[in-house]
């Protein structure tokens, strides 16, 4: 649960319950009467209100899984059937390509290294 919807959970128990206590000590003697009522109401609705709008907004938030995809545009021509790894000499496919910090990375099946892919001049 993030922050802003704490605060606003918060806030709502606060006017609600401060609303309740208006429209309670509207009936005593000392009481403000209607006056004390009708802000007492406005109270209670307002945080209704936020508890409605923040509930709302969270689910807004959650509603749909982002996928996000890398599309790596390389300046030579790559050949992926015949990368092999620098350490044991496995032959690696496009599956064990993943992108880490911006930068694609190379994790062997067979060795378990990691290194990232580095591309050599042509020249």
């Amino acid at each position: 649960m993030g922050a802003g919807k704490i605060i606003a959970y918060l806030a709502a128990a606060i006017l609600i319950f401060f609303g309740v206590l208006f429209m309670w000590g509207a009936g005593s003697s000392s009481g403000g009467g209607w006056g004390w009522v009708v802000i007492g109401l406005l109270s209670v609705g307002i945080g209704f209100i936020i508890i409605f709008l923040a509930s709302r907004r969270n689910a807004a938030l959650e509603g749909g899984n982002q996928e996000f995809t890398y599309k790596i545009d390389l300046s030579g021509d790559i050949n992926l059937d015949s990368l092999k790894c620098k350490s044991c000499g496995g032959s690696l496919s496009k599956n064990n390509i993943e992108m880490v910090a911006g930068a694609p990375v190379v994790t062997c099946p067979y060795c378990n290294s990691s290194y990232q892919l580095t591309e050599e001049p042509k020249w």
